[in-house]
């Protein structure tokens, strides 16, 4: 297909998958679906895309195939993808990042959804774009590196943003919001983060992806932190995420019972309160 096709095509796609999560107005989410290139940030073709068993290759090594609701392989064997779409559609678009902003994409890969945000914040804004897995940072850096606005860092994403920003997006699963993330949020600023539950089996090890959770929204006010529950959401584990099995077990009984879409604020720091949906010792939401 050549490139005036393509053209077509990703503006398709740009309008499906904001139609698809119910987002009706949003034209600079949906220019940047239409203007970023996928195929720029994933491997030669064959690619490949989970299949519940699996991966398996895509027929066609066209880049047409790649402008549909599905998930690329970035590495297959610890099951990082290039991420839904969809989801992310619904994710940038209530992150809501402004141009002339600050963002911190936590959790890179390839830098396709980086590449999204620079495009929203941009040229007057900033994008830092972290990545814990040195081989995908690689990668990133190199995919990246016609985008002027974005800083690649090779490191822990629980560690960054290092000052405050006015949006944070996540995309590993954790069992809780790191501290940095909610400490160096500014004032009006956005986190939208996977909370989750790892999958665990019956040796009570961790595996790769978790077993349930979903994308919250943390917006900080002057007096507090407001949430609104997303969607489902299953991401990779973050490599650099530990806590108690305990904790685990817990959050896994938390979204089993429901509820998550009645939670409306973050308790951080502060003494637990009653009827909170999840709680720990230092943090709760509810």
């Amino acid at each position: 297909m050549d490139e005036v096709q393509l053209v077509i095509c990703r503006q398709a796609y740009a309008t499906q998958m904001l139609a698809k999560m119910g987002i009706t107005v949003d034209e600079r989410l949906r220019e940047a679906f239409a203007t970023v290139r996928r195929e720029d940030f994933l491997d030669p073709p064959p690619w490949r895309t989970p299949n519940g068993r699996g991966y398996q290759e895509l027929a066609s090594t066209d880049p047409v195939v790649l402008y549909q609701d599905i998930l690329i392989a970035l590495q297959k064997e610890r099951q990082v993808n290039n991420g839904s779409p969809s989801l992310h559609a619904l994710g940038l678009h209530w992150l809501a990042p402004k141009p002339g902003e600050t963002a911190c994409h936590v959790g890179a890969g390839g830098g396709y959804y980086t590449a999204m945000l620079s495009h929203l914040v941009g040229a007057d804004g900033h994008v830092t774009a972290v990545e814990y897995d040195r081989e995908l940072a690689v990668r990133a850096e190199a995919n990246l590196a016609s985008y002027g606005n974005v800083e690649l860092v090779c490191g822990n994403g629980l560690r960054w943003p290092k000052a405050p920003v006015d949006a944070i997006y996540v995309n590993f699963a954790v069992h809780r919001p790191a501290e940095t993330w909610i400490d160096n949020l500014a004032v009006g600023g956005r986190l939208i983060f996977p909370l989750c539950a790892p999958d665990i089996d019956v040796n009570d090890d961790i595996r790769l992806r978790s077993a349930r959770g979903g994308f919250f929204l943390i917006r900080r006010t002057p007096e507090d932190y407001r949430v609104r529950y997303l969607s489902p959401a299953f991401f990779v584990w973050g490599l650099a995420a530990s806590g108690a099995l305990e904790t685990y077990k817990a959050l896994d009984v938390t979204f089993r019972r429901g509820g998550m879409e009645k939670v409306t604020r973050l308790r951080w720091r502060a003494p637990k309160q009653e009827d909170e949906w999840y709680s720990e010792e230092d943090w709760g939401l509810l």
